[in-house]
C-alpha cells in the first residue's frame, strides 16, 4: 500500500464524514439562529431555551435522514472491505 492509496482513503473517509454531518450541523445552526433571534426580540436570556429545540430538530433529522446516512456508511464500509485484497497486493 503506497501513500497515494492512503491519501485517497483518507480523503474519501473525510468527505463521507462531512457529507453525513452537514444535515445535522445545518439544522443545529438554523435552529440556533432562529432561537437566538427570538431571544433577542423578546429579551429572554435563558441559556437552556435553545438546547431543547436543537436536540428535537436534530433528532427529527436523524429519524428522517438516518436510513440514508446508514446506507452511505454501510456502502463505503463494504466497498472498503472488498477493496482490501487489491490494496494489499
Amino acid at each position: 500500500m503506497d501513500t497515494d492509496t492512503v491519501v485517497t482513503l483518507s480523503t474519501q473517509a473525510m468527505s463521507l464524514a462531512l457529507k453525513l454531518s452537514i444535515p445535522l450541523l445545518g439544522v443545529g445552526l438554523i435552529v440556533g439562529v432562529l432561537i437566538s433571534i427570538v431571544q433577542a426580540v423578546t429579551s429572554i436570556q435563558e441559556q437552556t431555551l435553545s438546547f431543547i429545540p436543537k436536540v428535537l430538530a436534530m433528532a427529527a433529522v436523524l429519524v428522517v435522514g438516518g436510513p440514508w446516512m446508514l446506507n452511505q456508511l454501510l456502502s463505503y464500509t463494504s466497498e472498503l472491505w472488498t477493496s482490501i485484497p487489491n490494496m494489499v497486493g
